[in-house]
């Protein structure tokens, strides 16, 4: 049986085949593309992929493909990876680059240069631009179930990894992360989209982003659906880490990020995919607090491993693993690093008001929800004081802090129903 035959009666004609041999890292792939019963050469990891089916080596394929159908696979839409042993296909490098790979249902990825960094955004569909903010420690893809729901609603979802994050840039400096970088970049991608107003969504860190884009930008935004985290104005210095610090303490993690390199030594201690589980798995509706010292590898200990929501599969721990086992938590972490600096910059902008329609969602376990005062102001006429155009504050029962993964379809549902208005 020739090399196409033994892969295809296996696989299928239509199957890219990825085959990896033990401990060999990903960056030093061997390639080579399948032409019907020709291999060729390609030297170098970055050329172009081609035309499936292709054959991605690392090692020689002679030795191994007679045993194909025996050995350990693991595949994702149309890509399957062959390893030569069972703990290969359960790295979680392996099957985060995996995952990106098959990542299937048409999204597509591209670099745009904005604001003197590259970054990568996933986008889909055509039409009125979405623009969707992730927040930490996420990337892109904790909009996936957004991004197909709008493109197939007649709209072009375009959801970033925003600065220090994924496969985008991640400047070294600390100071390369002020308000003013960050909703910098996100003006810039809005201009290279080629419409002069954009309707944008945010969780978490995404949400502060989109808040402070309208008060800086407002004409660039039909309208604004936000999760998670409220508008607060600078006035009430409430995001600043002195002012949490004497809330929650010393362990509270803003308090604890602060220091650099601190926190990413702390987290390099224990698996990045346990990690992962532990910011996600969590329903902890109180304060969020990361003891100094060996508290996470003491966790891990305790824990060997941490149940899954019936919303989060391991493929997607995989594939957020895998990004930040390559990138750390840096560049997230210096978003907090610079809120004292925010707050002094954003010293013109005391007592904005945010003049977009607007429309807020959050989960009653959210830890956000349950900040010192956050549900007073939020339910307390505050919260429409400070956002006049704020039509809609939706508390959905029984969902925690990631809800636009926990509950995609109703999350998608809120928000093509508030968007479609204009």
């Amino acid at each position: 049986m020739g090399i196409t035959s033994s892969l295809h009666a296996v696989y299928g004609n239509s199957t890219t085949i990825i085959f990896i041999a033990t401990a060999v890292n990903l960056a030093s792939y061997i390639r080579f593309v399948l032409y019907s019963s020709h291999l060729v050469h390609l030297p170098h990891p970055s050329s172009p992929p081609a035309p499936a089916p292709s054959l991605i080596l690392s090692s020689s394929p002679a030795t191994y493909l007679p045993s194909l159908p025996s050995t350990s696979t693991l595949c994702h839409t149309d890509i399957c990876v062959v390893c030569l042993t069972p703990e290969e296909c359960s790295n979680s490098t392996v099957r985060g680059e995996v995952k990106e790979m098959g990542g299937g249902d048409g999204i597509e990825h591209r670099t745009v240069e904005v604001n003197g960094i590259n970054m990568h955004v996933a986008e889909k569909g055509e039409g009125p631009a979405v623009l969707f903010l992730h927040g930490f420690p996420e990337l892109w893809y904790s909009w996936r179930h957004q991004i197909l729901s709008l493109a197939a609603r007649g709209y072009r979802a375009v959801a970033p990894d925003l600065r220090g994050y994924g496969d985008t840039e991640a400047p070294a400096g600390v100071d390369a992360y002020s308000i003013f970088h960050l909703v910098g970049d996100l003006t810039a991608l809005i201009e290279s989209l080629g419409q002069d107003k954009v309707f944008v969504v945010g969780h978490d860190w995404g949400a502060i982003l989109a808040w402070n884009l309208c008060a800086f930008r407002p004409e660039k935004i039909k309208a604004v659906v936000n999760l998670s985290v409220a508008f607060m104005p600078r006035k009430h210095s409430i995001w600043r880490p002195d002012s949490l610090k004497a809330i929650y303490g010393d362990d509270f993690y803003v308090s604890r990020f602060q220091k650099p390199g601190e926190i990413e030594d702390q987290f390099a201690q224990v698996d990045t995919a346990f990690l992962m589980k532990m910011f996600f798995a969590s329903r902890n509706p109180g304060p969020l607090i990361i003891p100094k010292g060996d508290g996470l590898v003491s966790r891990r200990l305790h824990h060997k491993d941490i149940p899954l929501p019936s919303w989060l599969s391991q493929d997607d721990i995989d594939y957020y693993a895998s990004k930040f086992i390559r990138t750390g938590f840096t560049g997230g972490v210096n978003y907090y690093r610079n809120m004292d600096i925010n707050w002094e910059l954003t010293a013109p902008w005391n007592d904005v008001q945010i003049k977009v329609p607007a429309k807020f969602i959050v989960g009653d376990l959210d830890l956000a929800y349950h900040f010192a005062g956050m549900k007073s102001y939020i339910h307390g006429g505050g919260f429409k004081r400070d956002v006049p155009l704020l039509e809609d504050v939706v508390v959905i029962e029984g969902a925690a802090h990631f809800i636009n993964q926990e509950r995609p379809e109703q999350i998608s549902d809120h928000i093509y129903q508030f968007i479609a208005k204009f």
